[in-house]
């Protein structure tokens, strides 16, 4: 029998080059993406194998992992990405890689190309498009038909015997499968140990991914690969029970991420010991119940515990979860037989799988041991006020001034003080929200969540002061540094804005930023107006002692629309500097975003 061979003279735009004598360089991969999840990277890698060969997955460090094709030799590897990126079947930012950027290969499970990947190259075939160039000669010759064996793929275990090893599983096992199979993404089912139906064909599933006979019953073989890939996020993690006497705490720990640094009563500290950014924190000290619930209000101000995220505090514990852009924290605490003792964990944001698998190791292997961390633990002669137990306490973005207008406790401040805070403060103790803000004025309006009691409020003042009269601008300097609000005198330089604004007055006056939104008083102590931003975007940079204030007259209008009734006055008799100071300690506060 007789068939057509077409013979290919073919000047390929790539053919696989014996691996010989190369060099590590020279053997690369085409990284296709990566990505902050392994259950993500696992699911791109299925869909990209179903489309081309030469498909792996391998462990990036920090929590990422990449997809990528290979290994080729780099000329191989420059066509590879040049013809599938011409043909759109791969991502346009993909690249080249060398082995040193990659730490270990989960993808194909068993398959390790980094060790030896000129062993990796023998019998790979050059990927060709359409467009290739190529001289086509038709030769007649006989050809005998060929059969190719069959070879029969070994299972490690018959069906039979893979019932029986399941059979053997007690049912604590059995859910511990269950709850692999729904990690990989097979199973949605309840985790009851029972393999019915739906365990089944999530078994089966999982079988036909995996290149594995279907048989819907998981051999040894099978239930070991699926817990590698379970617990291949935790590689490198070097997850260690640690039993600290001094705190009297023993918990796993992931010790490949961390390391023990130092101990501030009531704190053991785990600092980053790698290019992850954790943080493990051991907490330990003898109290009751006032104890507990002050070190919950304690927690909140360091900067290891973010604002957003959940807080519940119960009778005897608490667990605080605080994220933001750039971590993830959870803290959990509890009191019992007068010993407090929790701990915290800090991650960074994006690495959300292997977190909860961390977190989960340490609540489930949490255990109370003998003693608390002594008193007197620590470092006493460092001083910082930034710091709480050697831990840095949580700054504001910024600090500004604002007084008190009523006494229900709302308080005036500068529009410019409250924009894009995830919480604004007042005195930083007390939480407020925005009641009404005018970007035309400038001015906002917060009304506090709790009740407050004013010692003092302000008096408006119907009318303006003369003009070069004397002035004083109470405020909050630097941002609070000081503590408590501090006077600037100066002159009051017109009764409107440079041009002709009525709702404006010009001062006489050297500012800082802290100082924006406090009160301009009068030589009487009424107020006449509230400080305004320096205007930083504007292409005329006044002089420093050039600022402007919001008049009384806009307040007074802005509140009567909220419904605000502020006390009025005309101009009263001269205060003594002192007596001026007092009154505004009394009414100025520092309004914080955070």
């Amino acid at each position: 029998m007789l068939r057509t061979i077409l013979s290919l003279f073919v000047a390929l735009l790539f053919s696989v080059t014996p691996a010989t004598a190369q060099s590590s360089d020279d053997i690369v991969w085409v990284q296709l993406e990566a990505q902050p999840s392994l259950t993500q990277a696992s699911e791109n890698i299925r869909s990209y194998a179903q489309r081309m060969d030469d498909v792996n997955g391998f462990a990036l460090g920090g929590g990422w992992y990449a997809v990528a094709l290979g290994p080729y030799l780099r000329a191989d590897a420059e066509n590879v990405l040049r013809v599938y990126r011409a043909e759109g079947v791969i991502p346009v930012d993909a690249y080249l890689a060398t082995a040193r950027e990659y730490r270990s290969q989960f993808w194909p499970v068993g398959a390790n190309q980094l060790t030896n990947p000129q062993a990796a190259l023998s019998g790979q075939q050059p990927v060709q498009n359409a467009a290739q160039d190529m001289q086509v000669v038709i030769v007649e010759t006989p050809v005998e038909p060929e059969v190719a064996p069959v070879v029969p793929q070994q299972p490690d275990e018959t069906v039979r015997e893979a019932r029986a090893s399941e059979a053997a599983l007690s049912r604590d096992e059995k859910k511990t499968l269950q709850e692999w199979l729904k990690w990989a993404g097979y199973y949605n089912s309840a985790i009851d140990g029972s393999y019915g139906r739906g365990t089944r064909a999530s078994m089966s599933n999982w079988q036909a991914d995996n290149g594995f006979d279907v048989t819907g019953v998981m051999t040894t073989l099978q239930r070991d690969t699926l817990r590698q890939q379970f617990f291949a996020v935790l590689e490198g993690m070097n997850l260690q029970l640690v039993s600290d006497l001094d705190a009297g705490i023993e918990m796993i720990v992931p010790m490949g991420a961390v390391q023990k640094t130092a101990s501030e009563y009531p704190f053991v500290q785990y600092e980053a010991s790698g290019n992850i950014p954790a943080k493990v924190l051991l907490i330990s000290q003898e109290g009751d119940q006032n104890t507990l619930f002050g070190l919950y209000d304690i927690m909140q101000t360091l900067e290891v515990v973010p604002l957003n995220g959940p807080r519940e505090r119960k009778k005897s514990s608490f667990v605080l979860t605080g994220e933001n852009t750039s971590i993830v924290s959870h803290t959990e605490v509890s009191l019992k037989e007068g010993q407090i003792k929790g701990f915290t964990l800090v991650w960074p944001a994006g690495d959300e799988e292997r977190r909860t698998r961390i977190l989960g190791e340490m609540q489930a292997s949490f255990t109370r041991i003998g003693g608390v961390l002594d008193p007197a633990a620590g470092d006493s002669t460092a001083q910082n006020i930034d710091l709480i137990s050697g831990l840095q306490v949580r700054k504001p973005k910024h600090s500004r001034s604002g007084f008190f207008i009523d006494r229900k406790g709302h308080v005036v401040t500068t529009a410019e003080a409250v924009q894009n805070c995830a919480k604004v403060t007042i005195e930083e103790d007390y939480d407020a929200q925005v009641a009404v803000i005018d970007e035309a004025l400038g001015i906002a309006i917060l009304s506090p969540t709790s009740a407050l009691a004013p010692i003092d409020v302000a008096t408006l003042r119907e009318g303006a002061p003369r003009i070069q009269s004397e002035v004083a601008v109470a405020g909050y300097s630097y941002e609070g540094a000081l503590g408590a609000p501090t006077l600037t005198f100066g002159q009051l330089s017109d009764v409107k804005g440079l041009r002709g604004e009525q709702e404006l007055t010009r001062l006489a006056l050297n500012v800082q930023p802290g100082d924006w939104g406090g009160p301009v008083f009068d030589a009487g102590g009424s107020v006449f107006g509230m400080l305004l931003p320096r205007d930083a975007q504007s292409a005329q940079q006044l002089p420093e002692e050039v600022n402007f204030a919001v008049n009384s007259d806009a307040i007074r209008t802005l509140l009567a629309q909220e419904g605000i009734q502020a006390d009025m006055s005309s101009n009263g008799a001269s205060l003594a500097p002192e007596d001026l100071t007092k009154q505004a300690s009394d009414m100025t506060v520092l309004v914080s975003c955070w």
